[in-house]
């Protein structure tokens, strides 16, 4: 695969206060990639640097094809409609809205609706819909399902995987760890302006361990611990509820989830 983006040694200060400090990774083409991080990391000023809306101190960034950038909201006019939005998009951008994905967004739709009348899902398909006016390889989803109930996600996520089938690179960054790991190929982490891990999902679990979480239920409570030897604290525990003459309904075992293991190294524990 060939890449979409690199950023080698990339640097970024506000006053004294280090924002990114020798940033390095690469975006394959053709894949779904999410950028982490707690507030603070970096992780805003690093889109904002490759989408150039922001200068950055040294380093550089190269960005092979053309992008597309849907953010969490937009000022559009209160009463302009969606099609007469996506026709000034696509004068600006001297191009023309593609029919097949306009039809794919429910853009139609809303035809004869103004701007303000649209419910959040509505107005997320529609700036993807602005988004995709210039016909981009790269597509950044500034946080793309928030606030759309489930059937709104699944929709937009249909579509964020059709975009993926036609061969765009997109570029995620979510606080959803569930989405991140239904949608992305691989993650990457920022901790203090770094890259603290790149990977996929799986490869993030075998990083961090085999960390495990284990709740009993008894019949007047419900406790929750969690392992990294599941053998023995298993034993401990069940132990302990037995010199208790506590009785345990259920006991339910997982592997952490993806949002554990993200705490665990954005946050260096």
């Amino acid at each position: 695969m060939n890449e979409a983006i690199k950023i080698s040694n990339l640097k970024k200060s506000y006053g004294t206060n280090i924002v990114l400090n020798g940033l390095n990774f690469c975006v394959q083409q053709g894949e779904i990639f999410a950028l982490l991080g707690v507030n603070g990391a970096g992780k805003t000023t690093s889109l904002e640097c490759i989408e150039g809306l922001r200068k950055y101190d040294s380093g550089s960034i190269t960005v092979n094809g053309r992008m597309g950038i849907q953010l969490q909201s937009a000022s559009l006019p209160e009463h302009i409609k969606p099609l007469e939005a996506l026709k000034m998009f696509a004068k600006w951008n001297k191009t023309t809205p593609d029919k097949a994905t306009l039809e794919a967004l429910g853009i139609y739709e809303l035809a004869k609706k103004q701007y303000y009348q649209l419910s959040t899902g509505q107005k997320r398909r529609l700036h993807l819909a602005l988004a995709l006016t210039r016909n981009p390889d790269i597509l950044f989803l500034d946080e793309p399902t928030a606030g759309l109930d489930v059937e709104g996600r699944l929709s937009l996520h249909e579509q964020i995987r059709r975009l993926k089938k036609m061969g765009k690179t997109i570029i995620l960054a979510s606080h959803d760890m569930a989405e991140v790991e239904d949608l992305c190929d691989r993650i990457a982490i920022l901790s203090e302006g770094k890259i603290a891990f790149i990977g996929t999902v799986e490869q993030l679990g075998k990083t961090v361990g085999k960390h495990y979480n284990i709740t009993i239920q008894t019949a007047r409570t419900t406790e929750k611990y969690e392992s990294d030897n599941i053998g023995e604290t298993l034993l401990s525990l069940l132990t302990q509820y037995k010199e208790k003459e506590e009785p345990i309904v259920d006991i339910q075992i997982n592997r952490g989830t993806l949002e554990q293991h993200f705490i665990k190294i954005a946050k260096g524990v």
